[in-house]
């Protein structure tokens, strides 16, 4: 997948976040520098584009939400959305992780996109070019 920015998502901390985004997505555990709270950087192409973040303590500049799940209400995040390659790579992956999506075909462009959820309910978008 093709990656140009950092997203930073608040993870629940059971590891379900980091094996979703590693083993479903097929981003890369990789170096994170030594913070004051727990987390993990994923990689892709060499680039660090997701932070898990877990629990953090209060301090100046910085709102610490609950840990309670509310799927119904992610904020002013609805989704993210990634550039991807592959889409049949990418199915089957998804397929054999009983990850359920759902696919459609762009009208005009005839891209395909697939979505599903992380395992915190946050809605994620793979767009494949026409091939």
């Amino acid at each position: 997948m093709g990656w140009t920015t950092a997203l930073h998502h608040r993870a629940a901390g059971s590891g379900e976040d980091q094996e979703f985004y590693c083993d479903v997505l097929g981003l890369e555990n990789g170096e994170r520098p030594p913070l004051d709270f727990p987390g993990y950087w994923l990689y892709s192409g060499g680039q660090a584009t997701v932070h898990l973040m877990g629990t953090r303590k209060p301090r100046d500049g910085i709102v610490v939400r609950g840990t309670e799940k509310k799927y119904e209400d992610t904020g002013r995040l609805d989704h993210i959305a990634f550039a991807a390659s592959d889409v049949e790579a990418v199915r089957k992956r998804l397929q054999s992780k009983n990850v359920t999506f759902r696919e459609q075909i762009v009208p005009r462009t005839g891209d395909t996109q697939i979505f599903l959820y992380d395992p915190d309910g946050v809605g994620v978008e793979l767009n494949f070019p026409k091939s």
